[in-house]
């Protein structure tokens, strides 16, 4: 089984892919960040109530992101999408990485499903203004404004507690899809936990590549386990 068997695709992909270009998983150092809880700089709580530390959090997960590059799992993806468009093919991309690797990975534009939202932007919760930030730090005393009415604005990011982005989008093209492929994700956390489960229940093929083993799932039709810049470059190949 390849990818380039089937007509409508749908690709997930989570920490693992992002964590081969060096890029820390958000639960590494035993979840906490400078003796703060996660949940603690990313809730909408924590932000209204100490944006100076949120923002420093941020900060520094931009200057992480801008210091490392897609790796081959990531411009694999982008080839195989790109092969897809060519060839009168579905390929929906979903991702639950913040970090940007698959935008700077892809060579032709196309649209990439960024359920958790993405760190160069901003948005504003006072007019829905959003905007690409270059900045990779900001100053705590002089923490970034919206530009249309001056409100302090916050990371573009889906923090606990909040919904996903383009649910509904991304759920149909799981239902439509006939191949579901899970690249670096545990397969923990919800909503993205229940699409192999939506996938085969609409009758598509479901397959796992994970660097760590995860427990028998019925659902799955075929897990390949190993380094995602080894098994993505050979599932997508075409």
């Amino acid at each position: 089984m390849l990818a380039k068997d089937f007509n409508k695709i749908v690709i997930l992909t989570g920490a693992g892919i992002s964590a081969e270009s060096g890029l820390s998983t958000f639960r590494d150092s035993n979840g906490l960040w400078e003796n703060h809880r996660l949940e603690e700089v990313a809730t909408p709580e924590a932000f209204a109530a100490d944006p100076q530390l949120v923002w420093r959090f941020y900060s520094m997960r931009r200057k992480n992101a801008l210091e490392v590059e897609p790796n081959t799992a990531h411009k694999a993806i982008d080839q195989f999408i790109n092969y897809c468009k060519e060839n009168d093919k579905e390929c929906t991309l979903v991702t639950q990485n913040v970090d940007g690797l698959h935008e700077r990975a892809a060579t032709k534009k196309y649209r990439i499903h960024t359920m958790h939202g993405t760190l160069s932007v901003t948005r504003c919760d006072e007019c829905g203004h959003r905007q690409a930030d270059q900045l990779s730090v900001h100053h705590e005393d002089h923490l970034p404004e919206c530009p249309e009415c001056n409100a302090m604005t916050r990371p573009d990011i889906v923090w606990f507690g909040e919904m996903p982005k383009h649910i509904d989008l991304i759920s149909q093209a799981v239902i439509d899809c006939d191949l579901f492929v899970s690249i670096g994700t545990s397969g923990n956390v919800y909503p993205a936990a229940g699409f192999i489960d939506l996938a085969k229940s609409y009758g598509a093929k479901t397959v796992c590549l994970n660097m760590e083993p995860l427990a028998g799932n019925p659902q799955i039709d075929l897990y390949l386990q190993g380094k995602a810049t080894e098994t993505v470059p050979k599932f997508f190949k075409y």
